[in-house]
């Protein structure tokens, strides 16, 4: 697809406490907006930024995946290839590209189980997630979806049941989850923060549930045998492309 930096816009380290007069209001409900200083510390694009550069790139892949999938909402897992390869990074970007949209808004799954960051998305603390839905009949959806600093954007943490993920991710319930989301809103685009695909039997069991895959590869720090080898694990038809994270 193209290829993107997430380290020259943005400061190295994640600094920014989240502010504790900034409560999160209510899981649907419209919070504060994170401020420029916020959101540079989250490696977050914005309107304004000090690197356009990397804003443009993320519009160019947004328009990209709208394209592909012929501008209906759609669910999209994005994995690394290795560890601290930058999916995160590019999962919360792409959210919040489409959230930019008026029209359209976004929603972030956060099913990373060995490096969960949806919290950096929401203020105040995020106490229940979609393991925790998986697990247990008494707790809905609309328990689980929690308003961000960015408008339009919403997002689902981890949660606390994250033991025997593998099994929860499988299992009906997440598949009519799935369906849930994507098409109670026509306007909602989600993207899953996943595993890499290489090293996770979670992150394999999550690509057989959405529409598309993109796969992050940390430049200069994977081999092509690797690449290959993420891409073979991937349903050909699924997969959206490769970003490289610079």
């Amino acid at each position: 697809m193209t290829s993107i930096k997430d380290n020259d816009s943005f400061s190295n380290e994640y600094k920014a406490a989240v502010p504790e007069s900034n409560p999160r209001i209510g899981h649907m409900e419209e919070v504060d907006q994170f401020t420029p200083a916020e959101l540079d510390a989250r490696k977050l694009i914005y309107p304004g930024m000090h690197n356009p550069q990397v804003l443009n790139i993320f519009r160019e892949l947004r328009t990209q995946l709208l394209q592909l999938q012929k501008k209906k909402n759609f669910v999209c897992m994005v994995s690394s290839v290795s560890n601290q390869g930058g999916g995160s990074f590019v999962a919360h970007n792409l959210a919040s590209v489409f959230a930019l949209d008026k029209a359209k808004t976004s929603l972030v799954l956060d099913a990373n189980l060995y490096s969960p960051s949806a919290q950096k998305l929401i203020f105040g603390e995020a106490e229940i997630g979609i393991t925790d839905y998986l697990s247990d009949s008494e707790i809905g959806i609309k328990d689980i979806v929690y308003a961000t600093g960015i408008q339009r954007l919403r997002a689902i943490p981890l949660g606390s049941n994250s033991e025997g993920a593998a099994e929860y991710f499988e299992s009906e319930k997440m598949l009519a989850f799935i369906d849930e989301v994507k098409s109670r809103y026509a306007d909602r685009y989600i993207f899953i923060d996943a595993p890499p695909v290489v090293n996770s039997s979670e992150a394999r069991i999550l690509a057989g549930l959405v529409d598309m895959v993109v796969l992050v590869v940390p430049h200069g720090r994977v081999t092509t045998d690797k690449i290959q080898a993420a891409i073979n694990i991937v349903d050909e038809d699924k997969l959206a492309g490769l970003i490289y994270n610079n």
